[in-house]
């Protein structure tokens, strides 16, 4: 049986994972990098160098025998399939997919850390390959991107971003506020179960604020923390925390779709494991009077992982007709 193998090196999570030929996930093994308490983040460095740590932690554990079936693999080698698109954590993953190409002979394919999340969304999802073009959506702590998925000439997804945040990303926002309120980060797991114990519909509002081609979550931020400042519950303020980042999201794919004509809509990232803000797309974007027909990444693959890039690696391993360059840019067919 032919295996293949995807890496992936992201902000805040080392993980590997494979899939066979029929895209079955065979092994999905992740290590979330430690954040000390208090702390909103890590710099760059202390990320990447716990990632070349964790990475042979990860791959000690795949079953035995797996490695001799590889056919090809694929690496997160930068967060968006752009010029100049570029972060040093993408560097621990793509070294070692490297190493392993060079010295074993199998194909590597470079993709982006976005491309991952969207064919991970695909999962379960799996008609929208049979879609020319749809809308997504990828929202997470790195990334807060409206976009446009077409059906690749190189590789398999052409992207355009339409909207963008202009400042904080939407896993950001949560995770200062949950930072603030006292929760270990990431806190958005934290922050849900707070939220949860609380009558949704008894919470402060914060305002959205989205213009034509962007959108704001500084101003929600301020209002967030000065709400617990001012003594309100951390539920409340969790709770008015995802109704903003819903409401932000609701008033953008609403514009994409109008701009697009389309009505597909992937929703991707950390971010959108949130079951509140799920619901609450679902209830507004898809009511008979707006039409929207929305698809969710599964829970346990909307936050970062590797499954989306083996199952890319698996999807191009299988149809490759020409490698050009240095292997980041592919043309294939499927068999």
């Amino acid at each position: 049986m032919k295996l293949y193998l995807g890496i992936d090196t992201s902000a805040y999570t080392t993980s590997l994972a494979v899939v066979d030929g029929d895209y079955n996930i065979i092994c999905d093994h992740r290590r979330v990098l430690e954040v000390k308490q208090g702390e909103k983040g890590l710099q760059q460095s202390e990320a990447l160098f716990q990632h070349l740590k964790n990475l042979p932690f990860l791959f000690v554990q795949l079953p035995a025998g797996v490695t001799e079936q590889v056919a090809a693999m694929a690496v997160s080698a930068f967060p968006r399939n752009v010029e100049g698109s570029y972060m040093p954590v993408f560097t621990a993953g793509l070294s070692q997919a490297q190493a392993l190409s060079s010295y074993t002979g199998t194909p590597l394919f470079l993709l982006s850390h976005q491309e991952g999340h969207i064919m991970a969304g695909i999962k379960g999802n799996e008609e929208l390959m049979a879609k020319n073009e749809f809308i997504a959506c990828h929202f997470s702590g790195g990334t807060s991107e409206i976009l446009l998925v077409r059906r690749g000439q190189k590789g398999v997804f052409d992207i355009e971003i339409t909207m963008t945040g202009s400042d904080l990303h939407a896993g950001q926002l949560v995770d200062r506020v949950g930072v603030a309120m006292g929760l270990p980060f990431p806190a958005g797991k934290h922050m849900e179960e707070l939220a949860l114990k609380l009558n949704q519909d008894k919470h402060p509002a914060i305002p959205s604020a989205v213009k034509e081609n962007s959108f704001s979550f500084s101003g929600p931020e301020t209002c967030a923390l000065k709400l617990l400042q001012e003594g309100e519950p951390a539920g409340a303020v969790a709770s008015s925390v995802f109704r903003v980042i819903a409401n932000t999201l609701e008033k953008c794919l609403l514009k994409a779709a109008e701009k697009s004509g389309l009505r597909e809509v992937l929703l991707v990232g950390g971010v959108m494991a949130n079951t509140l803000i799920r619901q609450r797309l679902l209830d507004r974007l898809e009511h008979p009077s707006v039409g929207l027909k929305l698809y969710f990444a599964e829970p346990h693959l909307s936050t970062d992982n590797a499954v989306g890039i083996a199952m890319l690696a698996a999807y191009l391993g299988q149809g490759v007709t020409r490698v050009t360059g240095d292997g980041s840019s592919v043309t294939f067919t499927k068999r």
